[in-house]
């Protein structure tokens, strides 16, 4: 009966969806019904709803987005340069069900469903985010962002139910010699140029190269904030023969970052009155840096065995350099006088280090007179993480005398102590093997399901904040998929299913035992529908998410031989809602990506989780190209509009919690592009067009950041 209900109301918010949009029946037709000039346009035009017709990031089976029994969002090449993207945190503001807040002005937390996203993928390999994110890269470097939302334990192995981001690298799919330069200006002096260029290698093109590089220097809304950086990437796609391709890359980008923003702006003043910062106030020094270096490497190797099956091999290796020299500030200025805020300064660095190695079969078998489908592999990642610190000479940390008028352009730097280990070097191992299959039950309706058996060793050496050297092991962890997929009509499939994944946790119960992982388990069922050929898409879907072995203290028992609290594992969080998402061309040359999401999250004693984080979001980006006498014309544009986020903080005064959380708002981006002549083409994007004023909202710190106030940046590309 619930998974009755869960689809009733998954078919009526797919029908208000689309009903909302007031589509003309000609607009939803099959592609059979397009005419000749219109259906050679759209064969050469990557559209929003349209990425790779098969997606393997739910079971790692070829499955197209309606026939995978999961909430799939697919954000195209086209987009992210509509969109003027220059990262992919820039990318995920703007996707359906993703939340991203800034935690200060280096690094972001991004949520779905609730729950922290830190599942990430590159072409497919799960790889750890770190203390700076992958969402952090450049968007110069993928061909598309793939988002599923849930829990992903089959592929990712462990993490939050909550979603997983698959990056997908462009590669050199061009045999002919094709390529694009682009140069930026823009708001806060930014300043960019970007190549990319597909060579092909040999006379017939079976081996290519793909290159690209960029260069890019940029200012900041906020005092004293300035940054640039570059970054290389390659690689050499070949087909080796009929049946073997193999792919080889690597990248290196760098960022720069001085004079950089650390930790929030308080919410408050010592009287218990709010604030009211200017934008463009900071809590940083002038000496203060934050600097990344991210180096990437692959290896894939596919092998056809005979018509229907593939053989594939990959390894690949990521590595993070971060240096942050800053200065932190906590507490609460006099409204008056500006005293009140205590500073102190941390010099870090860090090199996590991992590596990826994997292997799979898959295809097709024949079973009661139906074509089924098969994957089994198995993978290996290491993991080796740790971080040191320099502390500053007490006596040299300077006072902050007036926080009112605080800019910190002359604010001294101090004397540094010797670098000291913060953490100990720490190594996570995980080995799996994994399988699923899709049956066809019947004319239309299929079964997918799967298993993951996984082995798990967190290991970590005695530091400052690892007082006590620690190995957990779990062993033989099983996660099972399950999904039902039943077309409805040629074009509607209606899907029920069941996904799973797990999280270690270090807490330990009242025997000196680690308690047993976070358990994620997501329910979900929706409608999806595909039309013109996979050129426009839809979906709704409901969702229900538990997680349990939550850490609560077992009260009053300690740790045996510490006077540190026990925990025991209890029943935790339960998030539940609905999304809905239209994307593509709905009308010839009008691309429409929207989409709406809705949730509520609360832990074992009933308080919102991820309170930071909106309840209710809508995400939209559009296209209209024009024809004609304006032929050339493209005009578009993105918004997006939150809610209010359930976050209170206490107020210094009064010491009662009050609601801090940024007010509902809208943002909205505008777009411009004409075609200049048959090869170049200018671009002129105006983010936050009405200059909203806004904040995010964080989870760690009594404070909040500004987001971007109204800039304009304007692009000339060159292509061939």
């Amino acid at each position: 009966m619930k998974m009755h209900r869960l689809l009733t109301a998954a078919t009526s918010a797919l029908a208000l969806f689309a009903g909302a949009l007031a589509l003309p029946a000609g607009a939803i037709a099959a592609e059979g019904d397009a005419g000749a000039d219109d259906q050679e346009r759209k064969d050469e035009i990557v559209v929003y709803g349209r990425g790779e017709e098969d997606n393997t990031l739910a079971t790692g089976l070829s499955l197209s987005p309606r026939q995978t029994p999961q909430s799939i969002s697919v954000i195209t090449r086209e987009q992210i340069e509509d969109q003027g993207a220059v990262n992919i945190a820039d990318v995920l503001s703007y996707t359906t069900g993703v939340s991203v807040k800034a935690v200060d002005r280096g690094r972001n937390m991004l949520a779905a469903r609730g729950f922290e996203i830190s599942n990430f993928q590159l072409d497919g390999a799960p790889f750890a985010t770190g203390n700076i994110g992958l969402e952090e890269n450049s968007s110069a470097l993928y061909d598309r962002v793939e988002v599923i939302r849930g829990a992903n334990g089959l592929m990712q192995g462990l993490g939050e139910p909550s979603a997983t981001i698959n990056l997908v690298r462009k590669h050199a799919d061009s045999r002919l010699l094709t390529g694009s330069f682009e140069f930026e200006a823009g708001s806060w002096g930014r300043m960019a140029a970007t190549g990319d260029v597909t060579v092909p290698l040999t006379k017939d093109g079976s081996v290519r190269g793909r290159f690209v590089a960029q260069y890019y220097t940029q200012e900041s809304f906020v005092d004293l904030e300035k940054s640039d950086g570059y970054l290389f990437y390659g690689v050499i796609d070949a087909d080796l023969g009929d049946s073997t391709r193999v792919s080889i890359g690597a990248s290196y980008q760098r960022d720069n970052r001085d004079g950089i923003l650390w930790g929030q702006l308080p919410y408050w003043y010592s009287d218990g009155s709010r604030t009211n910062w200017p934008r463009s106030k900071t809590t940083g020094a002038r000496w203060n840096l934050w600097d990344t270096v991210e180096k990437t490497a692959f290896l894939t190797v596919e092998q056809r065995l005979g018509s229907d099956w593939t053989l594939r091999g990959d390894v690949s290796y990521h590595q993070q350099f971060e240096e942050s020299k800053l200065l932190w500030t906590d507490g609460y200025p006099d409204p008056v006088t500006g005293a009140g805020i205590n500073p102190w300064a941390y010099w870090y660095e860090s090199k996590p280090e991992q590596w990826h190695g994997s292997a799979t079969v898959k295809g097709g078998f024949d079973l009661f007179g139906q074509r089924h489908e098969l994957i089994v592999g198995g993978m290996y990642s290491h993991l080796k993480t740790g971080w040191t610190n320099r502390d500053p000479d007490a006596a040299s940390v300077a006072p902050i005398k007036d926080f009112n008028e605080w800019d910190g352009n002359v604010y001294p730097e101090p004397t540094w102590g010797p670098r000291y280990d913060m953490s100990g070097i720490g190594t996570t191992e995980q080995y799996a093997v994994y399988g699923a299959t899709r049956l066809q039950l019947g004319a239309r309706l299929k079964l997918i399901a799967g298993g993951r058996l996984s082995w798990y060793k967190r290991s970590e050496d005695v530091a400052l904040y690892t007082p006590e050297a620690y190995t957990i092991r779990h062993n033989h962890r099983f996660t099972p998929y399950a999904g039902l997929v039943f077309d409805v009509t040629d074009n509607l499939s209606a899907y029920a299913s069941y996904t799973s994944i797990f999280n270690p946790q270090t807490a330990k119960d009242r025997n000196g035992d680690y308690l047993p992982p976070l358990e994620g388990a997501n329910y979900e069922a929706g409608l999806k529908g595909e039309w013109l050929g996979g050129r426009l898409r839809a979906s709704a879907a409901v969702f229900r998410i538990e997680q349990d072995n939550f850490a609560v203290v077992d009260f009053p028992h300690k740790v045996p031989g510490t006077e540190d609290p026990a925990f025991r594992p209890a029943m935790g969080t339960v998030s539940k809602g609905y999304e809905a998402e239209l994307a593509g061309e709905i009308l010839p040359g009008w691309d429409l990506n929207l989409g709406w999401s809705e949730f509520s999250a609360r832990d074992i004693d009933g308080l919102a989780v991820q309170a930071h984080h909106p309840r209710r979001v809508l995400r939209m980006a559009t296209r209209y190209d024009f024809g004609g006498a304006l032929d050339g014309l493209s005009l578009g544009g993105s918004l997006r509009w939150e809610s209010t986020p359930p976050k209170t903080a206490p107020n210094p005064a009064t010491k009662e919690d009050v609601a801090v959380g940024q007010p509902a708002y809208l943002l909205v981006n505008a777009m411009a592009r004409y075609a200049l002549g048959e090869h170049v083409e200018l671009q002129v994007n105006v983010n936050n067009l009405f200059d909203k004023r806004y904040f995010n909202n964080n989870l760690w710190f009594d404070g909040y950041v500004y987001g971007e106030p109204r800039n304009v940046r304007a692009t000339i590309r060159f292509g061939f």
